[in-house]
């Protein structure tokens, strides 16, 4: 891994990737890099304006490329559903779950959960368990799923999902990236088991300057926050693009192992890609096994593939 950057991203020519939040950020440099190196990329974005700038951004800066744009709000399980009905290719080798919200005012989606649960961790179950029997008809799939260093925070409360009892909005973050290591853990387990020929690994891109900061001072119209966020990714936060080496390496390098975590080598802050420290609670069979029962009840999305 030292050293490993996007040049050494393996030739995808003839691949298809569906990378979720691609519109910015690092899920638009996975994408743009998995476009240079041949995949055809579907920009799975709930803006269509955003989406379809950011696919001709691609094609503009990468000749050649096959970029494309398909609406997804992960906030709304109709919308997934008609993501995935309207997937028309008969083979997906990767699905990167990158999307997601951070440290927003307390709200719900369109289905009634709280707004971070809902998008992170709910929205990209769905979305998995809906793309899987095709994610098993491809020959070395992959699925890759975002979390970050800010899951140390907080465990899952298998009680309290949804943050009704009491809503901190950073123990909320927290939470929603645990439950994505360990929705990883759990498929992971359970592809094993099934003998399948998919990889399940999560990767997280340290403090990594997006627009993911700054979207819930935004939102409150909290200027002075925002000034403070922006400044942070000024001085402290690595760029978009080494952010986004991790998630590109997890995705793409042929020694990544089933649920595996991948993050920057220095201090889970930056750096090359390296094997990232996770909380022992995001290994743990019986707390998988809980969040993975409550998600697909939640959802209505049944893994059936995967039982038995």
């Amino acid at each position: 891994m030292p050293g490993w950057n996007e040049k050494a991203v393996p030739d995808q020519s003839g691949r298809i990737a569906v990378v979720t939040g691609a519109n910015s950020g690092l899920g638009y440099v996975v994408a743009r890099e998995l476009a240079r190196k041949g995949a055809r990329v579907i920009l799975a974005c709930r803006s269509e304006v955003r989406g379809n700038a950011a696919a001709d951004r691609i094609v503009g800066e990468v000749p050649g490329a096959i970029a494309e744009f398909a609406r997804l709000d992960l906030g709304d399980l109709g919308s997934v559903r008609e993501f995935a009905a309207s997937y028309r290719y008969d083979y997906l080798d990767l699905l990167v779950n990158n999307a997601g919200v951070m440290a927003l005012p307390y709200g719900t989606t369109a289905d009634g959960f709280e707004t971070q649960f809902g998008v992170n961790h709910l929205g990209h179950f769905a979305l998995t368990g809906l793309l899987l029997p095709t994610l098993l008809a491809t020959p070395g799939a992959r699925v890759v799923s975002v979390s970050s260093e800010m899951h140390a925070v907080a465990n899952i409360d298998i009680a309290d999902l949804n943050s009704e009892r009491l809503y901190r909005r950073w123990i909320a973050y927290a939470r929603s990236k645990t439950a994505n290591l360990l929705f990883v853990h759990e498929l992971a387990r359970r592809l094993a088991a099934h003998d399948a020929d998919v990889v399940a690994a999560a990767a997280h891109p340290g403090y990594a300057a997006t627009n993911l900061q700054g979207a819930a001072p935004r939102m409150e119209g909290r200027r002075l926050v925002g000034r403070v966020m922006e400044l942070g990714n000024r001085v402290f936060a690595q760029s978009a693009e080494a952010g986004a080496l991790p998630v590109l390496y997890a995705a793409t390098a042929p020694d990544v192992r089933p649920d595996s975590f991948t993050g920057p080598s220095f201090l889970m802050w930056r750096g090359a890609p390296a094997p990232s420290w996770r909380a022992p609670w995001t290994l743990n069979d019986a707390a998988g096994e809980r969040l993975w029962a409550a998600s697909e009840q939640l959802t209505g999305v049944a893994y059936d593939a995967l039982k038995g």
